[in-house]
């Protein structure tokens, strides 16, 4: 039987069934608190630094202290990783608020609470990374920018909760959610690109999308294999005609889109470019970030 993952808790680690919360913490209470999810890859913790980095500015942008420097913290992640003897993995990395009293005044709660989890994840069968992702524009609008700054990565996911729930009614695979002004956004769970006339475009992240580590990682393998980009909002139209479209994010990797809205993408087939993309993007996933087993070899 395998055995209990470790998690970490606020300084110390936990058998997963001895892992507790308050049900007075304001992030159950009221989602506030961030997040990181952070891939594992043959014992690399992909970009883990770009990671942590994101996570200080979302908890700075909303006034949330986190009990560790950035080092200190990033060496538990290292730390939860060993003990739990996962080389290949899924990290959840959550900050909230902390314990306080019923109401909203995060200043009532005294400290934070820092978990850290590492498990197996799978958002997507082989077949579907091989064949490509039906997908699905939903009703549901992204929350506008200037409600909640899209690169605050919050414990809030209703909206994309939502969006997720309708993609499953419509027998799809993910949705694409659209801004209030009918731009194309990103998706429940992961950024989105589309490939026209071998010119790759994603939308801006002010539209209302996450600044995805995965995003960001396909924009640096584009530039070196000369693909040009463009960061530049498009619509429902544009993605019904482009060559190719796919998906980017930490838990869903990356992923083709042979279908949008019952329009075949392309031929209908994964493309030349996403495949590309893809083959690159598994070469830097185990070698760009910080090795937590390094002085074993990496099975």
């Amino acid at each position: 039987m395998e055995s209990e993952r470790w998690v970490f808790l606020n300084g110390e680690y936990k058998r997963k069934s001895e892992a507790m919360i308050s049900v007075f913490d304001h992030g159950f209470l009221y989602g506030d608190g961030v997040f990181e999810g952070i891939r594992v890859y043959s014992g690399n913790v992909f970009r883990l630094h770009e990671h942590m980095v994101r996570l200080y500015e979302s908890a700075k942008s909303i006034l949330l202290d986190i009990p560790y420097s950035l080092d200190e913290l990033e060496a538990h992640v290292v730390e939860t990783v060993r003990k739990n003897q996962l080389v290949d993995a899924y990290i959840r990395l959550v900050v909230s608020r902390g314990d306080g009293p019923l109401g909203l005044d995060p200043s009532e709660c005294e400290i934070a609470n820092v978990v850290i989890i590492v498990d197996k994840i799978r958002l997507y069968s082989q077949e579907l990374y091989d064949k490509g992702l039906t997908v699905v524009t939903v009703p549901t609008r992204r929350n506008i920018p200037d409600a909640l700054n899209p690169r605050v990565k919050s414990l809030n996911y209703l909206n994309n909760i939502l969006a997720k729930s309708e993609a499953k009614q419509a027998g799809a695979g993910e949705a694409i959610i659209l801004s209030s002004d009918g731009y194309v956004t990103e998706g429940s769970s992961d950024n989105i690109f589309m490939v026209k006339d071998n010119v790759l475009y994603t939308p801006p992240c002010y539209l209302g999308a996450l600044k995805g580590i995965t995003r960001q990682t396909i924009i640096d393998i584009a530039g070196e294999l000369g693909y040009p980009l463009k960061e530049e909002p498009f619509t429902r139209h544009d993605l019904f005609n482009a060559d190719e479209v796919l998906l980017t994010g930490t838990g869903a990797e990356v992923i083709s889109v042979v279908q949008v809205d019952g329009r075949s993408v392309g031929k209908g087939v994964p493309g030349p470019v996403s495949k590309d993309l893809i083959s690159q993007f598994r070469k830097l996933v185990t070698v760009d970030g910080v090795s937590a087993f390094p002085s074993e070899v990496k099975l």
